[in-house]
């Protein structure tokens, strides 16, 4: 008995050291959340946090849209349930970020051709074109990426089974937009390729093609057969003009091209926790439609079932609710022009500073983000020693920026970079 117990004893002992996940390593950290986590842990007064692609006010304190607000206490008032609200989201937003993204005008909605579903924001909805894409064209299928791009996107693309592949856009002699380049890589690509374009406010370059290059790159993209991707995470935010920032991806609908849009409401409506975010699909008909939408369903249903469903009554709240909208319309053109005036303040301060460099692409950039053309040494030293907190491929958020950090980014910026 004796021995049995010992012998009983010794096993557990041995099982207690040993354990099913002690060959799993150690991940490493999110680079950007890093930052966030590296920024509350310095006790340096003057600190300063420019990677969180997050909408600050004057004072550095996050904002909730009065017309978000508004419709909060509307949706309240409703004693609304919490059911499910089906696979393909809560149909009414829905159909109401159709027409935000498309045009209430737009003949391919008229006429029932688009497919869509609610997904889990911009990052869901990526994550679901992905699948979509790797299911229907093939896993292996490689997905034209501008480079740079969201850090996310190559991770999203990769885990969802397509090959990552980059074309060419920025010009870091200009800092801005390398259109001669872009031209280059779609006629190179073999056709029917994959292309993801920003839509608006390129994070995170900040630039642009002007409405005139998006209209040549309409019809290149049309010779070659290239399928259009375009992820929409700024529309209205970027110009304050929803309407001018839905520019490029109407038009290629206009021209005839089959778009996939993913759409996310965190950016131009704050609604970052909320997770509220579309994705679509313009087909040939409606019966394509409908095929379509029932496969971009049977994708959605092992990954998260159902969407959730209080943001979305938000956002459906607003858009459906002329006064409202409205209001919203202002309020997210007034989080867009402090933006501009904080770049436009950037880059006085810098010349006040005495930094002779160029700097006019601060201004020329659009969008919460800017590529200044630091290096990644000069961001290291501006961590270190100044604890101004951006990305290190110089990436700084605008809305980081105020009334009371600016002069002081500004002067250790221009230390940096003499």
């Amino acid at each position: 008995m004796i021995r049995g117990l010992n012998k009983y004893v010794f096993s557990s002992k041995i099982l207690k050291r040993s354990s099913h996940w002690s060959s799993i390593t150690l991940a490493p950290p999110d680079k950007i959340l890093g930052l966030t986590e590296a920024f509350k842990n310095d006790t340096f007064p003057k600190k300063v946090s420019l990677g969180v692609g997050a909408y600050r006010d004057n004072d550095g304190k996050p904002v909730v849209l009065p017309s978000v607000r508004t419709a909060e206490t509307r949706l309240l008032s409703k004693n609304l349930d919490h059911e499910y609200a089906g696979i393909a989201g809560v149909q009414n937003y829905v159909n109401l970020s159709l027409d935000f993204g498309y045009g209430n005008d737009s003949e391919v909605l008229k006429s029932g051709k688009v497919a869509a579903v609610q997904a889990l924001s911009g990052t869901g909805a990526c994550r679901l074109a992905g699948e979509f894409i790797a299911k229907f064209f093939g896993k292996g299928k490689k997905m034209y990426m501008p480079d740079p791009t969201w850090g996310n996107h190559i991770a999203i693309m990769k885990n969802s089974g397509l090959e990552p592949a980059t074309y060419a856009y920025f010009d870091s002699k200009t800092c801005g937009v390398d259109f001669k380049g872009m031209l280059n890589s779609i006629n190179s690509a073999e056709s029917g390729s994959v292309f993801m374009f920003h839509a608006c406010a390129h994070n995170p370059t900040g630039c642009d093609p002007t409405p005139e290059q998006w209209d040549q790159l309409s019809i290149v993209m049309k010779a070659k057969k290239h399928i259009t991707f375009f992820d929409c995470a700024y529309q209205g935010f970027a110009s304050g003009d929803s309407e001018k920032d839905a520019y490029a991806m109407r038009k290629f609908v206009a021209d005839g091209h089959q778009i996939i849009l993913a759409q996310s409401f965190a950016k131009n409506f704050g609604l970052y926790g909320e997770r509220v975010g579309t994705l679509s699909v313009v087909c040939s008909s409606k019966e394509e439609k409908e095929r379509v939408e029932s496969q971009l369903k049977v994708l959605v249903r092992p990954m998260y079932s159902n969407p959730p469903v209080y943001g979305a009554r938000i956002i459906a709240e607003i858009l459906s609710d002329k006064t409202l909208r409205q209001q919203w319309t202002l309020e997210c053109k007034g989080m867009a022009d402090r933006i501009l005036t904080m770049r436009s303040a950037l880059k006085e301060s810098l010349k006040k500073a005495g930094s002779t460099k160029k700097w006019d692409h601060i201004t020329d950039q659009i969008g919460m983000f800017c590529y200044t053309g630091m290096t990644q040494q000069q961001v290291k030293r501006l961590i270190q020693e100044f604890h101004i907190y951006c990305t290190e491929d110089g990436r700084i958020s605008v809305a980081g920026l105020n009334s009371k950090n600016v002069d002081y980014v500004a002067q250790c910026m221009h230390e940096v970079t003499k």
